[in-house]
C-alpha cells in the first residue's frame, strides 16, 4: 500500500516536471534557454519516475536494468544538448562574422 502510494506520488511529480520542461521549450525565447529548461526538468522528471518505479520491480536485476536505462538517458540527454548548443553557437558566430551579404544569402 505504501509502495503504491509512493509510486503514484513520484510518477505524478515526474510528469509535472516533464510538463514544465515542455512549457519551457515552447515559451522561452532562445535556444539556450530552451535547452536549459528542457534538460534540467526532464532529467529531474526522469529521476523521479525512476525512483517511483523501483519499489514496483520484482527482482534486483530488474531494478538494475531500470537504473541503467535512467543512466543511459541521462548520458544521451547531455550529449544531445551539448551538440545542439554547440551547433547554435557556431551558427551565431558565423552570422556575426559577416558571412552573409545584404540579401541574406551566403557569399560561398
Amino acid at each position: 500500500m505504501i509502495a503504491n502510494l509512493f509510486t503514484v506520488v513520484m510518477l505524478s511529480l515526474g510528469c509535472i516536471f516533464f510538463i514544465a520542461g515542455t512549457l519551457g521549450l515552447l515559451r522561452f525565447p532562445d535556444v539556450f534557454c530552451r535547452l536549459h529548461a528542457l534538460t534540467k526538468s526532464d532529467n529531474l522528471g526522469l529521476g523521479l519516475i525512476t525512483l517511483g518505479l523501483l519499489p514496483q520491480v520484482n527482482s534486483v536485476s530488474m531494478g538494475i536494468k531500470v537504473l541503467l536505462v535512467w543512466a543511459l538517458l541521462l548520458l544521451t540527454s547531455a550529449t544531445s544538448c551539448h551538440l545542439v548548443a554547440r551547433h547554435e553557437r557556431r551558427r551565431q558566430i558565423s552570422e556575426s562574422d559577416g558571412n552573409h551579404n545584404t540579401n541574406g544569402k551566403n557569399d560561398r
